[in-house]
């Protein structure tokens, strides 16, 4: 398998590096207003505890670019302003602070404008994060590929990189991004052997919790296992934290990430005895920060729960009105149903002593 990550071109956005080998880093936008600076400081913040790496912001107002600085003075993780359309939005962003900026230089307007926007991030020696999306491909590619196709976003982008790289700039990142998902799949594939900038993968407009995040999976999983990927960013309609949990939980299942608990548990059946849909989901928030790098397993019945729980660090099997405390497949001690959560808490808590 080709590693195209470590070949990519190594950039830096604040304090965060991406490309050239380095950790795949996670990132998230805001829904809050960006005029609203406490509640999109509030937000942020929440982000940065779930792990997320590096916030995007809309700047549709030149009272949102003014923002970014007020913002940018509470929170720890590199911002990147999200414009479109309005040149001079994406000279304030930059002049009130953006770490890097996203721009699609089709709908900035003429190449006069694009050309303001590079010059003012070459002064502030900022990233351009050049990005493409199946929704706004060029009419002209749309007829040459007869529709939209990977072959055409991938023309797209590299026609606005080799713009930006005339004007003298390449301190750049690429995205390509579509709701189709095996497009967006075969457009990477098609991208990465012929550029040489980091990029930024998603799934766009992938929907609501469940069909975004499985559509994300298996979008996300397909083009990082190809060595394809520098950021990815999975793209939920909801509470954006939830966007932080799936990305670091698909990159440690591709092992690109290691770190955090990983709980599995089983489907339940007629031999489950307790509630191991709501202690599961107990012991997935209870663990949400503890930093260890160690799998937990949760089990519903006291006959195959050891067994079956092999494979973890750790678990916990319920029964009548009492459980087991297992490690390794070895049941350790009984346990009271309702100390259940409680005996594994504390197992965690004093892991490495």
């Amino acid at each position: 398998m080709e590693d195209y990550r470590n070949k990519t071109k190594k950039v830096q956005i604040g304090n965060v590096c991406i490309g050239g080998g380095e950790r795949i880093a996670i990132q998230s936008m805001t829904n809050t207003k960006t005029e609203d600076v406490e509640a999109c400081v509030a937000q942020i913040l929440k982000l940065e505890k779930a792990g997320c790496d590096i916030i995007r912001v809309a700047v549709p107002t030149m009272e949102a670019a003014e923002s970014i600085r007020k913002i940018k003075e509470q929170i720890h993780i590199p911002l990147v302003a999200d414009i479109h359309f309005d040149y001079r939005l994406a000279i304030a962003a930059i002049e009130n602070g953006a770490d890097k900026i996203r721009i699609n230089p089709g709908n900035i307007g003429d190449e006069k404008r694009v050309r303001a926007v590079v010059e003012k991030a070459k002064e502030y020696n900022i990233p351009i994060r050049v990005g493409v999306n199946s929704g706004s491909l060029e009419k002209h590619l749309v007829e040459k590929y007869h529709g939209v196709t990977a072959e055409g976003l991938v023309e797209s982008a590299l026609d606005k990189v080799h713009m930006i790289e005339e004007m003298g700039y390449d301190n750049l990142v690429v995205s390509i991004k579509s709701s189709d998902v095996m497009m967006c799949v075969k457009a990477h594939e098609l991208l990465a052997p012929v550029c040489p900038y980091p990029l930024h993968v998603g799934i766009t407009e992938s929907g609501t919790l469940l069909a975004g995040n499985i559509k994300s999976s298996i979008g996300l999983g397909l083009i990082l296992s190809q060595g394809i990927g520098d950021t990815i960013r999975v793209s939920l309609t909801g509470d954006p934290v939830e966007e932080i949990k799936s990305a670091k939980l698909i990159l440690k299942t591709l092992g690109l990430r290691k770190g955090g608990i990983e709980v599995v548990s089983c489907p339940t059946c007629g031999r489950t005895k307790i509630d191991l849909i709501g202690l599961a989901n107990k012991v997935e928030e209870m663990v949400a920060d503890i930093p260890l790098d160690i799998k937990v397993a949760v089990m519903g019945c006291v006959v195959n729960g050891p067994g079956e729980a092999r494979e973890a660090d750790i678990g916990i099997a319920g029964g009548i009105g009492e459980g087991l405390l297992i490690k390794k497949g070895e049941v350790v001690k009984k346990v009271k149903e309702d100390e259940l959560l409680e005996t594994l808490r504390q197992e965690l808590l004093h892991w490495n002593e």
